[in-house]
């Protein structure tokens, strides 16, 4: 095994070629959808992709227009701006 596919970073895929030898493919791991701080649910309107890709998007198609866009899912936002309010 190569050194730079030793780390975690890498998934090993086993291929069965056709010759009958096994090997070990080496691909880069997906990334995950973001989730919400509080209820742990995946938030639908923030895209996902490597940073290097969500940089080129524009800021509003980062995370929704609204408080806590981005970081808490619509129903744990509005409960959260009920609490404030009423404190």
């Amino acid at each position: 095994m190569e050194p730079r596919f030793r780390s975690r970073s890498f998934k090993r895929i086993k291929k069965s070629l056709p010759g009958g030898s096994n090997v070990i493919h080496y691909r880069r791991k997906g990334v995950s959808k973001a989730h919400c701080a509080s209820c742990g649910t995946a938030l639908p309107a923030v895209p996902t992709g490597k940073d290097a890709q969500i940089a080129k998007l524009a800021k509003t198609e980062k995370r929704p227009e609204r408080p806590f866009g981005g970081v808490l899912c619509s129903k744990c936002a509005r409960e959260n701006i009920k609490v404030k309010a009423r404190v």
